[in-house]
């Protein structure tokens, strides 16, 4: 945009010289206006105050098409892993892959980034991967943000995918920011949906914006590739085809590409003495309705009973009787069990984001106005205090334990 002076309009009256707050208009010696580039910030307010309608904002330039955009074919999944094992969030990405990839009638490949992995290649395929990027090196066994984003680039650059998808973990989130701003290719951020155009047959990346008040369909038609992260436990994986085969491309690039100006020192693991909230079939949470976080030893004392997970609200984690990795929510985990025992969690959205995927909801709350008991499968209108115990001891009995 740019600010434009209509000469024959003028007549020097200075009134956008006074409205103007950044000092960027004079009149000249021949009354006319005339506007200091450097100082405009295109704000508009000259635009108003001109009575002889002698300013205008005009356009200077048409918008950004990247040149060869036609040339990018294809639909790529970052497969992430952990000390050499695939994590499920990749097979989740691939199979949303594989749908997508018939509408566009392109073919689906993962880029799998470590060192010793070729055990775990036929999973991928019966997953829904058609080729795989395989880049192997002993330095590569454990992610880090340069040599990682480096390899990448380097691979898209040089194959061009139509389609990016990454899932939006603790890795995903540190690797795939920096390999969109080095490519110049936009990136949307924890999508809980993705589907294609079918007149212009791009993706459409839907998430939750304005706090999960709406939901948002972004798209980037002009440039590539299209670029998105998914949270783990929204998308679901195809179910495993053992005759699918497919082409393992192994790519090698020179040691410079594996420097880091960080050394990795050690990867400490926390200890849980429960199961791992994102992959539990059953979770139980508890929110500020607990009152106390030594409140929280009969949500552990119910998840003993179940083999399930402890979870929690913001409100839980903010209060430090929590940790944050037990967080369920819309800046926390999203998770997606058989089922979910919301006790003491009023259900704002912000949490409703993170857990309204779950195939059974079963929420105790003292309030009958939470908002809540409007997703839950079953309520129970109580005391959390009075309730969970109760519910262990009747599990206990049905479970023999």
């Amino acid at each position: 945009m740019a600010i434009k002076i209509i000469l024959d309009k003028c007549t020097g009256c200075s009134l956008c010289v006074k409205t103007c707050p950044f000092g960027a208009i004079k009149v000249n010696a021949s009354r006319k206006a005339e506007v200091d580039a450097v100082k405009c910030t295109l704000c508009g307010a000259c635009v108003d105050a001109c009575k002889f309608k002698a300013i205008e904002l005009v356009k200077t330039q048409e918008r950004c098409v990247m040149p060869g955009i036609e040339n990018y074919k294809g639909i790529w999944v970052f497969i992430e892993q952990k000390k050499g094992k695939v994590q499920s969030v990749a097979y989740e990405l691939l199979g949303k892959a594989h749908e997508l990839s018939g509408k566009l009638g392109c073919q689906v490949s993962g880029v799998l980034i470590g060192h010793g992995m070729d055990d775990q290649l036929d999973e991928l395929f019966w997953h829904g991967a058609d080729n795989i990027y395989l880049v192997e090196a002993p330095e590569l066994a454990n992610f880090q943000d340069e040599p990682y984003t480096n390899i990448l680039v380097e691979l898209i650059k040089k194959h061009k995918p139509e389609i990016m998808l990454c899932g939006a973990t603790a890795i995903g989130r540190s690797l795939i920011s920096r390999v969109a701003i080095t490519v110049n290719a936009g990136l949307t951020a924890d999508c809980t949906g993705l589907d294609i155009d079918p007149k212009r047959k791009i993706l459409l990346q839907t998430r939750p914006a304005f706090g999960g008040n709406i939901m948002a369909t972004i798209i980037s038609p002009n440039h590539r590739p299209q670029m998105s992260t998914v949270r783990h436990k929204v998308m679901q994986p195809m179910a495993p085809d053992k005759h699918r085969k497919g082409k393992v491309i192994r790519e090698t690039f020179p040691s410079s590409f594996y420097a880091s100006r960080t050394r990795l020192l050690d990867i400490v693991e926390e200890v849980e003495s429960l199961v791992n909230i994102a992959e539990a079939d059953i979770i139980v949470s508890g929110g500020r309705g607990m009152g106390a976080k030594e409140n929280f030893k009969i949500l552990e004392e119910l998840a003993h009973v179940l083999g399930a997970a402890v979870g929690s609200s913001r409100a839980a984690v903010d209060a430090g009787w929590m940790p944050y990795s037990h967080q369920v929510g819309q800046t926390g985990r999203t998770v997606a069990p058989k089922i979910y025992f919301a006790c003491g969690i009023s259900g704002q959205i912000q949490h409703l984001v993170g857990m309204q995927s779950s195939k059974i909801i079963v929420a105790v709350n003292k309030d009958p106005e939470a908002p809540i008991f409007k997703i839950a499968t079953y309520g129970i209108l109580g005391d959390v205090m009075e309730v969970i115990p109760a519910l262990t001891r009747a599990f206990k009995q049905a479970l023999n334990k």
